[in-house]
């Protein structure tokens, strides 16, 4: 990152428009997001070498540990996917017959997702790993402050309509 000076720097002819600007990685939300996307990359090395997976067919994939048998729709909302990255991580995670489908009794159009034998064993041991990651990255950063912190963003998130 540049250092203050360098980021704060402005063409002349913005000097004195210090409401006309934004120093972007000063931004709150730039910065969790950047610090959002640096821990995902992190992980994802742990589960492409260990399993092949993308980021889109981990979500599924942990998802449907977590959960079981959901629809395409409810993986989408639950981990904030598109339809399409969806589609295409179940069709990755079925052709390596770790995902199974099922037609909804009452409605054919709705298909339920449920991780095969196959996908269930690579889900229990990928669990293990997933909380050490998490173990080793939250002791480099103060677990109860953060999770204060995180908790305190979530209700924020959830109380007020900031948009």
């Amino acid at each position: 990152m540049n250092s203050t000076s360098e980021r704060n720097s402005l063409p002349a002819e913005d000097a004195g428009e210090d409401n006309a600007s934004l120093i972007l990685e000063d931004f709150l939300p730039y910065r969790l997001n950047r610090l959002s996307d640096a821990v995902s990359r992190k992980f994802a090395r742990t589960y492409r070498l260990r399993h092949r997976l993308t980021r889109p067919e981990w979500r599924v994939f942990a998802t449907l540990g977590q959960y079981g048998r959901m629809t395409a729709t409810a993986i989408g909302a639950h981990s904030a996917m598109h339809k399409t990255m969806v589609s295409r991580a179940v069709a990755a995670l079925e052709k390596r017959r770790w995902l199974s489908r099922a037609a909804d009794p009452d409605d054919r159009r709705v298909e339920h997702l449920m991780l095969t034998k196959a996908g269930r064993a690579a889900y229990r041991e990928m669990v293990p790993v997933a909380k050490d990651f998490e173990v080793r990255l939250l002791s480099r950063m103060g677990e109860t402050a953060l999770a204060r912190i995180l908790e305190d963003l979530t209700a924020l998130e959830d109380a007020v309509d900031i948009s």
